[in-house]
């Protein structure tokens, strides 16, 4: 049996909806060094997780020895603007939420790429999506997909941002591509200085303590009082640093992946939207959803203090 060729993976990975397909090489990360800063730092916060794994993601080559590749996939989750907000919302959800799970929808597609490569000969195979300790960024650029941007997001400069990676390690030998070298962002600083909570200690690098992505989604004690009206309405994440990328403003498409369209609910002109139901319904309405990883209770208190200009200005 002949083994796949890279054209011939990219061609099936273009077939199941993903919008690039690069190859990267197991070196250590070379920004390693900058994770332990990063972790050492404290920038983590309660993520302790990321501590647990800064081994594997420094050398992505331990976390599965007899890997030899590393295939890398983009995911356009890019949500039209009508998407993102309505008139009258009262609160905002980020755009990758506003659907089905990517865990679910591209993890899905990776198998089947995954599964193609297996009944063509290929004897490893593993896929993941933000679900392990892979340095899926630093992957990508050097898969050539695109550089890592001062807003630390990986930046394709005909795509965007607004992308899920995923990756595919293997013991399939295969040419890897040309990392982008070139820092696209030059002067740029419009990602830095429009982001609500100041999260940007320097380019680059990211509090995630002061992150509304971390503080909304991750932190369950009560929200530091110092980002009292700072949520800037986010209830669930934050776009603001990708909406304001130019390189997003002037290429990125919406997506054609119809699971990531934004859902009826929930209903974010309501601001009783979560105060209204039980745990079983926010089970049944979310649990196929990234909203479901916080939890009832913490949606009510993301939409309290999201929300909370709004109660102001009304009083």
């Amino acid at each position: 049996m002949t083994l796949p060729t890279l054209a011939e993976i990219q061609a099936e990975a273009e077939r199941l909806g993903f919008v690039a397909c690069g190859v990267s090489s197991m070196a250590p990360n070379r920004r390693a060094d900058a994770l332990d800063r990063w972790l050492a730092a404290g920038y983590g916060g309660t993520m302790r997780y990321l501590n647990r794994q800064a081994k594997k993601r420094k050398a992505p080559g331990n976390l599965h020895p007899e890997a030899r590749s590393a295939i890398v996939v983009l995911d356009n989750y890019t949500a039209p603007p009508e998407e993102r907000a309505q008139p009258g919302d009262a609160f905002r959800i980020a755009s990758y939420a506003r659907g089905t799970d990517y865990h679910l929808v591209t993890h899905a597609r990776l198998l089947v790429l995954k599964e193609w490569m297996l009944a063509r000969g290929v004897t490893f195979a593993s896929a993941w999506i933000d679900d392990g300790p892979v340095p899926e960024r630093e992957l990508a650029e050097r898969a050539g997909l695109g550089w890592i941007g001062k807003n630390t997001m990986l930046i394709h400069p005909q795509l965007g941002s607004w992308t899920f990676i995923g990756t595919i390690f293997t013991d399939l030998e295969l040419p890897t591509d040309a990392p982008l070298v070139t820092d696209h962002c030059g002067s740029c600083t419009r990602c830095l200085d429009a982001c609500p909570t100041g999260a940007f200690v320097a380019p680059r690098v990211l509090d995630a303590t002061r992150c509304l992505s971390y503080v909304t989604i991750e932190y369950k004690p009560d929200p530091p009082p110092e980002l009292d009206g700072k949520w800037a309405e986010w209830a669930f994440g934050c776009d603001i640093c990708n909406e304001v990328c130019p390189w997003n403003v002037k290429f990125a498409e919406p997506t054609t992946i119809d699971e990531f369209r934004r859902r009826p609910v929930p209903d974010r002109r309501d601001t009783e939207a979560f105060e209204t139901i039980d745990e079983a319904e926010f089970q049944r309405l979310f649990a196929d959803t990234p909203i479901a990883r916080p939890g009832l209770d913490r949606m009510r208190r993301n939409v309290r203090h999201a929300t909370a200009r709004h109660e102001e200005s009304d009083a």
